[in-house]
C-alpha cells in the first residue's frame, strides 16, 4: 500500500514539473513544423553585404515569425541580449522554423555568424 502511495505521489510531482517547464517555455517557441508565419523576414546578399529585409519588421504579441535565407551563405537570428529566440543556422534557400513571440517591445537581433555587420529590429506591440 504504501508503494502506491509512493508512485501516486511521484507521479503526481512529475506531472507538476512538466507543467511547470512547459509554462516556463511559453516565453517564445517555435510554433511548430510546416507552420506558416505571420510574417518572413527575408534575408539577402549584396556583394558580401548581407541584411535582414525589411531592416525593421513589426508584429503584434502571440504572432510567429520566420527568416526566409535568400542569400548564398548561410546565416542565423538571436536575439540581442537574453535573446528571446534563436534560430540556428539557416542554410541558404531554407526558411528557419516560425516562433511565436509573447513579448512586446524594440528586440534588436544579429546573425551569429556575422554580428557586427548583420543586424535587425523585431518591434513587438501588445
Amino acid at each position: 500500500m504504501r508503494n502506491r502511495i509512493a508512485v501516486a505521489s511521484l507521479l503526481v510531482v512529475l506531472a507538476l514539473g512538466l507543467s511547470l517547464l512547459t509554462l516556463s517555455c511559453k516565453k517564445s517557441n517555435p510554433a511548430g513544423p510546416g507552420t506558416v508565419a505571420d510574417v518572413t523576414i527575408g534575408i539577402n546578399g549584396n556583394l558580401g553585404a548581407s541584411s535582414y529585409s525589411p531592416a525593421t519588421a513589426t508584429i503584434t504579441v502571440g504572432q510567429t515569425v520566420s527568416w526566409r535565407n535568400n542569400d548564398s551563405m548561410t546565416h542565423t537570428s538571436i536575439g540581442d541580449g537574453v535573446p528571446l529566440w534563436n534560430t540556428q543556422n539557416i542554410a541558404p534557400g531554407a526558411t528557419s522554423t516560425p516562433i511565436q513571440i509573447n513579448t512586446a517591445g524594440t528586440h534588436g537581433y544579429h546573425c551569429a555568424i556575422h554580428p557586427n555587420t548583420m543586424t535587425g529590429t523585431l518591434q513587438v506591440n501588445p
